[in-house]
């Protein structure tokens, strides 16, 4: 005796499957507490300088990263393809360039290298780490998604996890929040 038909498995099978790929895209969304205060930065690039405070009631991708780490080049189409899909719901990019080597702290060649690169979204040029150090970061590149109320709601480090970084971005784009700053 057959329990199931052939047909009736591949559809129990296909629904298993897509809701497993579901699943897997629905970003692990977690409060891992307020957003440090971008700090220490010397030069804004592409933006008058911004404050977390400022932010408040929008979602802001702090992206940290430098223009010679080819991890980090790999992770900008990605970053500029968000910045743009999302300006206008109510995301807000920035770049945090944090030198790694002692010729990247010289701010025509960040202006340059974002301007090769199509990086059009804030860059706080991080020189003395205090920003870097302030989210205990310690990688290149590191995103850090924070929520309209400040609260940092998911991280990726390295290259990947592009979709779910996406996805997060979506989930709180969509989220009501403190949208009037207070």
């Amino acid at each position: 005796m057959q329990l199931f038909s052939k047909a009736k498995w591949g559809a129990g099978f296909a629904a298993l499957v897509l809701a497993l790929s579901a699943q897997a895209s629905t970003p692990a969304l977690v409060d891992r507490g307020p957003a440090p205060e971008f700090t220490g930065i010397e030069t804004w690039l592409n933006s008058p300088p911004l404050t977390m405070k400022d932010l408040r009631g929008k979602v802001v991708l702090v992206d940290f990263w430098t223009y010679s780490c080819i991890n980090c080049l790999r992770t900008l189409p990605h970053v500029t393809k968000w910045h743009e899909k999302y300006k206008d719901q109510g995301l807000v990019v920035v770049g945090v360039h944090t030198p790694e080597f002692a010729f990247e702290r010289s701010t025509n060649n960040v202006k340059t290298a974002a301007r090769r690169f199509g990086v059009g979204y804030p860059i706080a040029q991080d020189n003395q780490y205090a920003t870097w150090n302030a989210y205990r970061n310690q990688y290149w590149p590191a995103s850090y998604l924070i929520d309209r109320n400040g609260r940092i709601m998911h991280q990726h480090f390295g290259e990947g996890g592009y979709e779910e970084m996406e996805a997060a971005i979506r989930t709180l784009l969509a989220r009501p929040g403190d949208k009037a700053g207070g």
